[in-house]
């Protein structure tokens, strides 16, 4: 009989940026919206969101900040999310830029 897998606390996915492959952990699904926050980022602290295919950045009080996400709904439970978990999103900035693994946040329910 085989062994069930265990799943992995952190989803993650890379991509190619200028040739450098780039790490960018799922710390957050809820609604359709995916949460990530990318290792080797700038400051100021942020997050960044996708929705339907569109991405977006955010402040980590929800503010959108750059990107493009048309759902007046997403960026409303995106802030939702984010000013209810500032804790845990500043705690993984900090984690992030000590190159430490984050951790995953509990979804929006």
């Amino acid at each position: 009989m085989e062994r069930p897998r265990e799943q992995p606390t952190l989803l993650r996915e890379s991509y190619r940026l200028a040739g450098t492959l780039v790490s960018m952990p799922i710390i957050s699904v809820f609604f359709g919206i995916m949460v990530r926050m990318f290792y080797r980022e700038h400051e100021p602290a942020h997050f960044h969101a996708e929705y339907q295919g569109q991405l977006a950045k955010f402040s980590l009080d929800g503010k959108m900040t750059a990107g493009r996400i048309d759902s007046k709904t997403a960026k409303r439970l995106i802030r939702q999310w984010a000013i209810l978990h500032r804790p845990e999103l500043e705690a993984n900035w900090l984690k992030m830029k000590a190159g430490q693994t984050l951790d995953r946040i509990a979804p929006l329910e």
